[in-house]
């Protein structure tokens, strides 16, 4: 069992309770290349009956077959759904016209009371990474929070006017206190929703190995030149030579594992979805 939960996301989590009046719809973030993983069960707990659409973050980085598959499971749940690519081609309308979808009951109960034209109000959410910042900023199409790859970026709320008819409430990432399921936290790991000195990263770059081998095996064979058969131990041996990753004839393995997790991040080996 890993427990991860700094002081900054036990008082977001007061927050976001304290603030889910304000909001009118939550916006779910997701990776979509852990769509499933990345969802924090917290959430559920919080955000209740509220009105709430999953946004699929980080697309381009995805399996796309698996994530045509997964919006199928989403939407069997009955819950709604949007797929983006924010980092550079994001469709805005997509979101507003399924948000506006969403709240249609609402937005006519209002009409009807005289209220017209009133934003509609939006609260973020979504674990450490996902791409919270990345997205606001494309909404708003201006650099209105920090961006990194890496968590913890966000650390206060804030109020974002996307338009004229959206307002958007920003709060940092909240991740659950434990991890009952490994594998779970591996691909937190793998995928930078938890810093990389959290957890040891030879654990998450073996799982990564294993997974690799099972689920695509070609991507290792081109990225690497290796021969599938090989044992883990060959294979980081192997890329590490290759790489030249060597002092005193032996291995600097923590340096493999980086290349490793630099190839998976940045699209070295493909489009690649942990969650099954």
């Amino acid at each position: 069992m890993i427990q991860w939960f700094p002081g900054h996301m036990a008082k977001t989590k007061r927050q976001i309770i304290e603030n889910l009046r304000l909001v009118d719809i939550v916006y779910e973030l997701v990776d979509a290349r852990i769509p499933f993983s990345s969802r924090n069960p917290l959430i559920d707990e919080i955000v209740k009956n509220k009105p709430r659409l999953v946004i699929m973050t980080k697309a381009d980085m995805a399996d796309d077959s698996l994530t045509k598959k997964h919006v199928s499971t989403f939407e069997r749940q009955n819950i709604s759904v949007v797929v983006v690519d924010a980092s550079k081609n994001l469709n805005k309308n997509i979101i507003f016209d399924k948000t506006k979808e969403i709240l249609s009951e609402k937005i006519a109960k209002d009409a009807k009371k005289g209220i017209i034209n009133r934003p509609i109000r939006i609260m973020i959410l979504g674990i450490p990474n996902v791409g919270k910042s990345t997205l606001i900023n494309r909404l708003v199409d201006k650099k209105v929070t920090n961006v990194g790859d890496r968590p913890g970026i966000t650390k206060s709320k804030q109020w974002i006017r996307l338009n004229p008819s959206f307002e958007l409430l920003d709060t940092p990432g909240v991740l659950w206190p434990k991890f009952e399921d490994q594998e779970v936290g591996y691909k937190l790991a793998l995928t930078g929703a938890i810093k990389d000195d959290i957890l040891h990263l030879d654990d998450s770059i073996l799982y990564f190995l294993d997974f690799l081998r099972t689920y695509y095996p070609q991507s290792l064979i081109n990225r690497y030149e290796i021969d599938i058969s090989m044992s883990n131990l060959e294979v980081l041996d192997h890329i590490g030579k290759k790489r030249g990753l060597i002092k005193n004839n032996e291995v600097l393995y923590e340096r493999v594992y980086d290349v490793i997790l630099n190839d998976f991040r940045n699209l070295y080996l493909g489009k690649i979805t942990l969650d099954r």
